[in-house]
């Protein structure tokens, strides 16, 4: 493996800059769970109407991952990653700026093309800036910035929209995408396109080996319909959490941001504990996750309360299912191809996720949604539990795991 001559420090800057990147383009994507009321009202929509702008770039980014990760294979690293946050800045911006719906639906068309290049990109670039003992964790720190952002990112939105309107989140995140487009211009070395022939699997240029007879394995399925029913199950509820809170359970603008702030601190938390459980046994630890997801939001239905103590332990639930999903598809041996597709069932749940619940919360009612979710929630265990096999029982090599062993990440 080839790491790009700069000192220790510089290469770990770039990692920390590419890290951000992630957290700043999923929280990107987030950012209208926490402001769908407003949103709403202001652009004369529905709830549902207005929860598209969750489904749109989740859709968008599915489908642009892989064709951005093949059309521009060659192509450098540094300049991707440039274009793509020049053009989150310009979509955040765009959406803060919207006069309209269709206005603000467009700038989220093109938010999600920066989401699915971004994370694609990014998710194998550690390769390429640090030597190979440490690609595993660099990799862990630019994926943390992805399982960071999913319960922050919404919280940090309505704390900020509570005081100064939901426009104000969105032109936070593209000037936050400005800043960062300066530090990885700075910090992100040239990263050259790859030349001469395609690397072969355990060759010093191919740092995740594929076995081409299976890149899509039974344990690859299994994990793709254990993150749709998932996410989406998540995403069903999680997007109409506010108009819950407050519709439902009565609670004024101060109280659903404490109880936002609340579910993100546990998610960050459920983050970092999952994470050592999950590489030594991912499907228990999905097991546990889901069942506490299920747990709360049932939770919130039946006590008909902004039961604090719900969301805590749904955001501990949520905060570890990235990290755990991430360290099974590690094991599936799929390599690249799997991360691709993983990336691209991730965002399609995301973007199926809030348009079921937006249907299901124009159609039934917002509590509703929370069943719906629940129900996802309990099937995804139930699977995990029946079809997890003895491939996801055993603790995550050190190759497969992020101790540095090339099978950690994705190569570049």
């Amino acid at each position: 493996m080839t790491v790009t001559d700069v000192s220790v420090q510089a290469r770990w800057l770039a990692v920390t800059s590419v890290a951000v990147g992630t957290f700043t383009v999923v929280t990107s994507e987030m950012l209208p769970v926490g402001l769908l009321t407003s949103m709403a009202a202001d652009l004369g929509v529905s709830a549902g109407t207005a929860g598209l702008t969750m489904t749109a770039p989740g859709l968008v980014a599915a489908a642009a991952a892989p064709v951005l990760a093949i059309a521009a294979r060659r192509a450098d690293r540094r300049l991707i990653l440039l274009g793509l946050m020049a053009l989150l800045a310009v979509a955040n911006l765009a959406a803060a700026a919207a006069p309209a719906y269709p206005v603000m639906l467009a700038a989220r068309v093109l938010t999600g093309v920066s989401i699915g290049g971004f994370w694609a990109f990014a998710a194998g670039i550690g390769t390429r800036l640090v030597p190979e003992r440490s690609v595993g964790r660099a990799t862990s720190i630019i994926l943390g910035g992805v399982s960071v952002a999913s319960v922050l990112g919404v919280p940090a939105a309505t704390f900020v929209s509570s005081f100064a309107g939901w426009r104000s989140a969105f032109a936070a995140a593209g000037v936050l995408a400005l800043a960062l487009l300066a530090l990885l211009a700075t910090s992100l070395p040239p990263l050259k396109p790859l030349t001469g022939p395609e690397p072969q699997p355990g060759s010093e240029s191919s740092p995740m080996p594929e076995k081409r007879s299976s890149w899509l394995s039974g344990p690859l399925k299994l994990v793709l319909v254990l993150t749709a029913l998932t996410v989406s199950g998540h995403f069903v509820a999680y997007t109409y959490v506010r108009p819950f809170l407050e519709e439902v359970a009565q609670a004024g603008p101060a109280l659903v941001s404490t109880a936002l702030l609340l579910y993100g601190a546990a998610g960050v938390a459920g983050n970092f504990a999952a994470g050592a459980r999950a590489a030594r046994n991912p499907r228990l630890t999905l097991i546990t996750l889901v069942t506490l997801m299920a747990a709360a939001m049932a939770a919130l239905v039946l006590t008909g309360v902004p039961a604090l103590a719900a969301l805590v332990v749904w955001g501990l639930g949520y905060g570890g299912v990235g990290v755990t999903l991430q360290l099974w598809i590690m094991r599936s041996g799929g390599g690249e191809l799997a991360t691709a597709l993983f990336v691209g069932a991730f965002n399609v749940s995301i973007a199926l996720g809030a348009l079921a619940g937006g249907r299901i919360a124009d159609g039934l009612s917002v509590s509703a949604v929370m069943w719906a979710g629940a129900g996802l929630a309990v099937i995804s265990a139930a699977l995990a539990a029946v079809g997890g096999g003895t491939g996801a029982r055993g603790g995550v090599s050190a190759a497969g795991a992020g101790t540095g062993g090339r099978s950690r990440t994705s190569g570049s």
